[in-house]
């Protein structure tokens, strides 16, 4: 990364888009927390990130964040319920498996509650990420490649899906993706090129 300045206002949906190898996963990873830069600041909501030692960041990405990966990043040891269910658990929630039932309603898989992910297809699969990041009860979602492994019809499905539920939730967005269709959906976006932003956030409409 490379001079990066960048702000994100709550609520908004921010597309993070540029070539392969360009930055993108990279600076999600940094304003996430998972990884640090070697200088610079970066701040997650009231939270210096770059201030904190790693179990600190654990604990802030806890409390706010949530994840939908491109590999889905699902314990094959759980079922699809058990999966959804594991953030709200975590934070010792006791509504956890009532909540997770309705967000797998919600995503049309309530029919799939006791299957292990090697038993879901891939787009099966995702939509158990995003329940579970919405599980989470996170105040910004991060996404990577949501739509990366899932053919045409299925990318879309999960498009609106991801959309549906973050209006309803009112969660920050950001997302990293190669699909068009995603960015424009977002209220703005973010160009990366060998590290650099080449394009302010703006309009993507």
């Amino acid at each position: 990364m490379k001079g990066i300045n960048l702000e994100i206002k709550a609520s908004e949906t921010v597309a993070i888009v540029g070539a392969s190898g360009s930055g993108k996963t990279t600076l999600l990873s940094l304003l996430a927390g998972l990884d640090t830069p070697t200088r610079g600041q970066v701040f997650l909501g009231p939270y210096e990130l770059t201030a904190m030692d790693e179990e600190q960041r654990a604990r802030v990405r806890a409390e706010m964040v949530g994840f939908v990966f491109q590999t889905f990043q699902l314990l094959g040891s759980l079922t699809a319920l058990e999966n959804v269910m594991l953030p709200a658990e975590l934070k010792g929630e006791r509504s956890a498996a009532d909540s997770a039932r309705e967000l797998l309603s919600r995503v049309g898989l309530g029919h799939r509650l006791n299957h292990y992910p090697n038993q879901l297809s891939g787009g099966e699969q995702q939509r158990v990420a995003i329940a579970r990041a919405f599980a989470s009860s996170a105040r910004i979602l991060f996404a990577d490649e949501p739509t990366g492994n899932l053919d045409t019809t299925t990318g879309l499905h999960v498009i609106d899906l991801i959309f549906d539920l973050n209006s309803e939730f009112g969660t920050t967005l950001v997302l990293v993706t190669h699909d068009h269709r995603l960015a424009e959906r977002c209220m703005s976006s973010v160009q990366i090129a060998s590290g650099e932003l080449v394009t302010d956030v703006s309009s993507a409409l």
